[in-house]
């Protein structure tokens, strides 16, 4: 992680400290757990975008299949089961559906929190200026 140390210039600038009050800790802390709460959404995302991309290449296999009366394997859970090819092209267009609509929720819970974020670090910034560091 880089972190930023405020120049001499910056320090004398900023002249006397600015007193801290209980709603600006508030603030800090609200940043803070929403900060941690972005990175864990991010993560989450990156996974569930994989797993999409998974699906995807599952499907593009299931395509090449020559015999359609022919079994195939699925997962579900921990078990694979034999089952007939069109049933596995069915269960595996729901399964898509279902991430896509997750996917979609966690780009929303993110640009909520990135919003949230934005307006904190203006009220913040206003307030403290050059010596609160909330870049992230």
């Amino acid at each position: 992680m880089n972190r930023r140390m405020l120049s001499k210039e910056d320090e004398e600038a900023a002249g006397d400290e600015i007193e801290v009050r209980r709603e600006d800790q508030d603030k800090i802390n609200r940043f803070s757990r929403l900060h941690q709460r972005e990175l864990a959404l991010e993560e989450e995302l990156k996974n569930k975008n994989k797993e999409k991309e998974e699906l995807d290449d599952l499907e593009t296999e299931l395509e090449l299949v020559e015999d359609e009366d022919e079994l195939v394997q699925y997962k579900i859970g921990d078990s694979f089961f034999h089952i007939p090819l069109e049933q596995a092209k069915e269960m595996l267009g729901i399964a898509a559906a279902k991430l896509i609509k997750e996917i979609e929720a966690l780009d929303d819970k993110l640009e909520t929190i990135r919003k949230e974020m934005t307006g904190l670090k203006v009220e913040l910034y206003a307030r403290f200026g050059k010596t609160i560091n909330l870049e992230t």
